[in-house]
């Protein structure tokens, strides 16, 4: 509802609509309530007007003598912290308790995500003993963030102190998320036994690696021309934290892609499709899109084939059907692109744009009428 609103009334490029609005209220004399300005100041959260949130926050407080509540105080912080203007989010944050208000955990998470954000993680640190003076426990997804803004700012030693801190604390204990947090601020680090070491340490703790985990792994290893040790992690993932094949070789496959190992890659993806390893939708389309870039549509139509055989077909993105066909009929594969289609149409399919004409016109040229009439959803003649 409030997208639509700023957008019907373009206050994103047109913020002064706001201010004349209020304005207006007060040169007339207009009765306005506090859940007037709390819809303001959600068009503003919408909008992220910081500037604007703030001047509405001090217009119903100075001009209409209205109290704000601690909702609205949060509207407000969250928006000058996204702004960067951490100061004056601890201004409000103080003046809320002199007002009688009480910051939740939502001012707090905006604190810390913008001290963060800053590079001051020790500071978000120091909001975690605020909170509890004022009674607010600080949950996991709290910790986490400053977990991560230590870990983003270089403060590995201290990371690991909280990490210890919250293993220890039970109240908050770490999760998958927080622990692929650090593994992957080791594994950019080139510190892959410190990365290995977390690993085996959120195993010991009852927690196990996701696929988020093992792309983490698997893609900075490759990066680094360090592919032997991405193979030699797969059984580990699988049998230790019960990952599956798919999900770990999937993450294998779309990292020799993008480290220009392509007949690695697809070699690898064979294998597994053999050995009836089913390998996720972005592995599958991202490999058959590199054969047809690569202009080796007739490689990347039988591979689609063999995976449509292995009924898997699924875990191909729509589009890449269309990118096909398209290379199959403007290199005279009309065999191939004539199964193709048929396989769309068995699949409902749709053709894509900016595709659709041209394959048209090349299928009608070598006299497939009533499949193009399948193939655009019509048993009319053309």
């Amino acid at each position: 509802m409030y997208t639509k609103a700023c957008n019907l009334l373009g206050i994103r490029h047109n913020p002064h609509i706001i201010r004349d609005v209020v304005r207006s209220y007060e040169a007339e004399g207009c009765l306005v309530t506090v859940n007037m300005f709390r819809e303001v100041l959600k068009l503003c959260k919408e909008a992220q007007l910081a500037d604007v949130a703030l001047w509405v926050l001090r217009k119903m407080q100075y001009s209409f003598n209205l109290h704000a509540d601690t909702v609205m105080y949060n509207v407000v912080i969250r928006l000058c912290c996204k702004k960067g203007d951490i100061q004056m989010a601890e201004k409000l944050t103080r003046e809320m308790s002199f007002n009688g208000l009480c910051p939740d955990l939502i001012t707090y998470m905006a604190i810390v995500e913008g001290l963060c954000h800053a590079g001051r993680s020790e500071d978000a640190y120091s909001v975690l003993k605020v909170m509890r003076v004022h009674g607010c426990s600080p949950n996991l997804v709290i910790l986490s963030a400053i977990l991560d803004g230590m870990c983003r700012s270089g403060s590995m030693d201290r990371a690991l102190e909280l990490l210890d801190e919250m293993e220890k604390g039970g109240d908050c204990t770490p999760n998958v998320v927080t622990y692929t947090s650090v593994i992957q601020s080791f594994c950019k680090r080139g510190q892959w036994t410190e990365a290995l070491d977390i690993l085996d340490r959120m195993r010991a703790l009852g927690c196990n690696a996701n696929h988020v985990t093992v792309f983490t792994f698997v893609e900075s290893l490759c990066a680094e021309g360090r592919v032997e040790e991405a193979y030699e992690l797969m059984d580990k993932f699988a049998v230790e934290h019960g990952v599956s094949y798919g999900d770990c070789y999937s993450s294998l496959v779309i990292s020799l892609i993008r480290i220009k190992k392509l007949e690695e890659a697809e070699k690898l993806f064979k294998e597994m499709l053999a050995g009836d390893v089913k390998l996720d939708t972005l592995a599958s389309s991202l490999l058959l899109k590199e054969l047809s870039v690569k202009d080796r549509v007739l490689d990347g139509f039988y591979l689609l084939e063999a995976i449509e055989n292995k009924g898997c077909l699924s875990s191909i993105d729509s589009d890449i059907y269309s990118i096909l066909l398209i290379g199959l009929c403007q290199r005279s594969h009309l065999t191939e692109a004539t199964k193709l289609t048929k396989i769309m149409l068995k699949r409902s399919v749709l053709l894509q744009p900016p595709y659709k004409d041209d394959v048209i016109d090349i299928l009608l040229k070598s006299g497939q009428k009533d499949l193009v009439n399948q193939l655009i959803g019509t048993h009319k003649g053309l």
